[in-house]
């Protein structure tokens, strides 16, 4: 009996003992499944903190103006879309002249020396309004920010109320379209030293900090979206003077046109033949565009040889195309 007694004990005490690993078994079981609800659910808020985070650095990415050139400050009196112009001439002019153009450009500095005359003639008169678009090609075809800081200059210049006479200094003192001389401020800020009243500690300021850089560069982008062949655009009441290259607007025909546009007598349409003065004046634009686009380099040789191909059809001729 004694033995029988035994062997129960020792069989409840294995049965015990198997209960108790069976019962710490669920129990670590538990634990562990806590403990993995735990892990993951750490993982989710770090996935989604780090996502949080991401799209935080994105979203200041995206309004970090640092990256644009800081934030588009237009310059006084700016006009038209996005105030991306700066206007010379009376507003209440009959006829207006859109101008897209680069100072380190030799074909806009071409355009610029055969119809200065007559521009600024038919604007001292009231019969025409300039819209001046001033846009980087030539930093983009070859490098440099010669036309960046030129054209950040200008607009420093027209918060001067000094654009037009700086305009036309930078454009007769423009360098070789290889060298980026433009793109250093000292040389923009002794060439302010040829227009009265220009260089003042505001104006250096200006042009040193780069005011109007992101100006100019969404200039450059408007320039790109119209799909415009290149520089110098030039539009009269929104023609292209330069389309028809058998007969292109000529500084006496430009003239004409615009005179005959204040008189109601025609508009912008073509004449259909070119005087002998026309013919004279389409020449001397044309070699002043040829001659300027010869020296460039090996990476814009292209787009000034088709300035030079396109010169010697018409009148400031494009020497710069978008690439």
């Amino acid at each position: 009996m004694s033995e029988k007694n035994d062997g129960a004990n020792r069989d409840a005490t294995k049965r015990s003992a198997r209960e108790r690993l069976l019962v710490e078994r669920e129990r670590q079981k538990a634990r562990d499944k806590r403990r993995r609800t735990l892990v993951v659910a750490a993982a989710v808020v770090g996935v989604l903190g780090l996502a949080a985070v991401v799209g935080l650095i994105a979203a200041n990415a995206g309004k970090d103006d640092s990256a644009k050139g800081g934030p588009v400050v237009a310059p006084s009196g700016a006009t038209g879309k996005d105030a991306l112009a700066v206007l010379v001439g009376k507003e209440g002019a009959k006829s207006t002249l859109t101008v897209w153009e680069d100072f380190r450009c030799p074909a806009c500095k071409a355009f610029e020396d055969n119809y200065r005359s007559v521009i600024k003639d038919l604007q001292a008169k009231g019969l025409l309004k300039v819209e001046y678009h001033l846009v980087t090609l030539i930093d983009g075809n070859m490098g440099g920010s010669g036309s960046l800081k030129g054209a950040n200059a200008a607009a420093c210049a027209q918060d001067a109320g000094k654009f037009p006479a700086y305009h036309d200094v930078l454009f007769q003192n423009q360098p070789q379209e290889v060298d980026d001389a433009f793109g250093a401020n000292a040389k923009l800020l002794e060439l302010a030293g040829k227009v009265d009243g220009l260089d003042t500690a505001e104006f250096r300021a200006c042009v040193e900090g780069g005011k109007h850089d992101a100006w100019v560069k969404k200039s450059q982008d408007a320039f790109r979206e119209g799909k415009f062949r290149g520089t110098p655009t030039v539009q009269l009441d929104g023609k292209d003077i330069f389309a028809d290259q058998a007969h292109p607007v000529t500084p006496q025909k430009l003239k004409e046109q615009v005179e005959a546009a204040a008189k109601g007598a025609g508009g912008a349409s073509a004449s259909p033949k070119a005087s002998p003065s026309d013919s004279a004046s389409a020449s001397a634009s044309a070699s002043a565009s040829a001659s300027s686009s010869s020296s460039a380099s090996p990476k814009a040789s292209a787009s000034g040889s088709a300035g030079s191909r396109a010169g010697a059809a018409k009148p400031a001729a494009r020497g710069t195309s978008q690439e």
